[in-house]
């Protein structure tokens, strides 16, 4: 079986992938069937590895693990675009033929698939399946499944899955239990994006229409978990399959421990942290500093039947705030954009919400070795990368860039001043009180909030209080999840909050965040609306790196585009994850150095009672 001509089913698409890291060209000289697969060089594990570094063989099976999530859910069907399906639904229901260890920066070993091979130029890979490998109402993993899975999300699923099948030129059957993808670009990470993509089952939607949501039809996987009790709204349960086909895998000793994987819904945030308290669920993840500092010495800690537990990681900030969209008229000037910056108060709004105990994220891969050098002028490579395009980018992508520092008073007379000329630049002044332009017409916008976020709120309550200093007035829209996440899909929003991961091994997914080709497709993570021939070179630089050095330097100018762009009011971040836990949790000793993210929890965590 083949098909040809794909990339110009989703031409216009070049979207996601989970990443790549560079550190030296060293794919090897000819095609040969491997255990794993590394963006460059060898994975770190032998082909007859025991287990993932990070992962504890002899973890107990059994017991509960309880989560809270604020919001909703009315899907089960977490691969296509329509839906509000459970964030976490698509990485604990699915497999794909790789799994992923997050211990190293990307890096892939066989799950489904047993083997992994590339052309000596990474121009195409061929997976072969393992045998065992079979879904979970039993019947076996073949080619067709993955055949059919791979087409049909690149062309019926969430536009995550676009990107990434333009590129194939062929996809073709070599065997029994293998297939061979060709690529028709260059681009090393291929090999390792289609390692990730889900794999369904073809059978279960044979007259039944993919792109439909809902929670009539229970997708069937491969994972060790299935979706057993659930309530839209309310709760929904994963139990654990006992016949799961990959239990014996050196890949999954000591990972999904949990006989059950509960997730209770509640309104807001403020719910959640009650309701972990009263025990009616036994994790949970505190984002505040401020909190977690004075808010967790209630009964269940001062008894030791709860744990405070601070994970480290060693990835990057990735960008956390408050995005402007552009393609509105009134943030399509980067001086207005700046001026909003100004007036966000970070060192008062840090102080009264955090008690000042968290930094200020920078720049979007800052705290690693990717991230900008804030204020500093551009240099060496980096400096050459971004010259061609001096005559087209904002101030301070060559010249240097820095977020803003006040005094810390509430007043922020700097601030305020600044934003004031900026926005006298922009066309628009204070008439009678109201910032205005020179029409007449009012300087106002409005902000989209998920009324389950309550830190959003107390942030956007000061914030406008400060804005009412300049004449402006914006709108607060509370909204429930479902409504959110159709105006954040839809792009209907002005400013909305915005949180991007990043990792040490940025790769595909940088198009889909950024890209230009994105910014017009609804469902895309380009929420800023971004449209710059210069981020869309630095990415293609990335991809392309023949070097550590390269790569870095190409990063480290797609950092400083963004930055200085100004799209997001950046807020905090942390070195460590916070997470109390009943004591019968536990996780490894070794933790992975992306720490308490994708892959940690649930995945390597056991219930154990002493």
């Amino acid at each position: 079986m083949q098909f040809a001509g794909i990339s110009q089913i989703a031409q216009h698409m070049r979207a996601l992938g989970l990443a790549t890291t560079m550190s030296a060209i060293a794919f090897t000289a000819g095609a040969e069937p491997m255990h794993g697969i590394a963006m460059y060089g060898d994975p770190a594990l032998p082909a007859d590895y025991t287990h993932l570094p990070q992962a504890n063989p002899d973890a107990p099976k059994g017991g509960t693990i309880k989560f809270a999530e604020s919001g909703s859910f009315d899907s089960v069907h977490p691969v296509i675009r329509k839906g509000s399906p459970p964030w976490w639904l698509r990485l604990t229901l699915f497999e794909s033929l790789l799994g992923r260890s997050y211990d190293e920066p990307f890096t892939l070993y066989g799950l489904l698939a047993e083997t992994v091979e590339t052309g000596p130029n990474r121009e195409w890979v061929e997976f072969t399946l393992r045998e065992e490998a079979a879904f979970s109402d039993g019947t076996p993993v073949t080619i067709e499944d993955v055949m059919w899975s791979y087409e049909t999300l690149g062309t019926q699923g969430h536009p995550r899955y676009h990107g990434a099948w333009s590129k194939v030129e062929t996809m073709e059957q070599t065997g029994p239990r293998s297939v061979r993808f060709t690529f028709n670009t260059q681009d090393f990470e291929m090999p390792l994006i289609m390692g990730m993509r889900p794999i369904l089952k073809k059978a279960q939607w044979e007259g039944k229409d993919f792109e439909e949501s809902g929670i009539d039809v229970v997708p069937i996987g491969t994972a060790p978990y299935v979706i057993g009790d659930f309530e839209p709204g309310r709760y929904i349960e994963m139990v654990r399959n006992p016949d799961y086909w990959g239990k014996d895998l050196a890949f999954m000793q000591g990972q999904a421990n949990f006989d059950t994987l509960r997730y209770e819904y509640f309104g807001d945030g403020d719910v959640t942290f009650e309701a972990f308290k009263a025990g009616e669920v036994n994790t949970y993840r505190e984002g505040n500093a401020e909190k977690w500092a004075t808010q967790y010495d209630f009964p269940a800690v001062q008894s030791g039947d709860v744990v405070l537990s601070e994970i480290p990681h060693q990835r990057p900030t990735g960008i956390k705030g408050y995005v402007m969209n552009t393609r509105r008229e009134v943030f399509s000037d980067w001086r207005v954009r700046e001026a909003m910056i100004q007036m966000f108060n970070f060192e008062f709004i840090n102080q009264t919400l955090n008690g000042g105990r968290e930094p200020r994220i920078q720049s979007y891969f800052h705290n690693s070795v990717l991230g900008m050098n804030v204020g500093e002028p551009a240099a060496d490579k980096v400096a050459a990368y971004l010259e061609p395009f001096e005559g087209q980018i904002p101030p301070g992508v060559i010249d240097g860039y820095a977020l803003p520092v006040s005094d810390g008073s509430e007043r922020n007379r700097a601030g305020v001043a600044h934003a004031l000329d900026l926005m006298a630049e922009a066309g628009w002044t204070v008439q009678d009180g109201v910032m205005k332009n020179a029409a007449g017409q009012p300087f106002t916008f409005e902000i989209v909030l998920n009324q389950g976020s309550t830190q959003d709120r107390q942030i956007m309550d000061i914030y406008v209080g400060a804005l009412e200093r300049l004449g402006i007035t914006p709108t607060i829209s509370s909204m429930d999840s479902a409504q959110y996440t159709e105006r954040t899909t839809n792009f209907d929003f002005d400013m909305a909050p915005y949180w991007r991961s990043l990792s040490l091994s940025p790769g595909n997914e940088q198009r889909l965040y950024w890209g230009s080709e994105m910014a017009e497709e609804n469902g895309s993570r380009n929420w800023m609306g971004v449209k710059s021939d210069a981020v869309d070179g630095m990415i293609t630089e990335m991809l392309t790196a023949q070097s550590q050095e390269d790569f870095r330097a190409a990063t480290k100018a797609l950092d400083r585009l963004m930055m200085a762009g100004r799209y997001v009011i950046p807020i905090w971040y942390s070195d460590v994850s916070r997470v109390a836990h009943a004591k019968e949790l536990h996780f490894p000793e070794k933790i992975p150095m992306y720490g308490d993210w994708l892959g940690f929890q649930p995945e390597l965590w056991w219930y154990a009672q002493e």
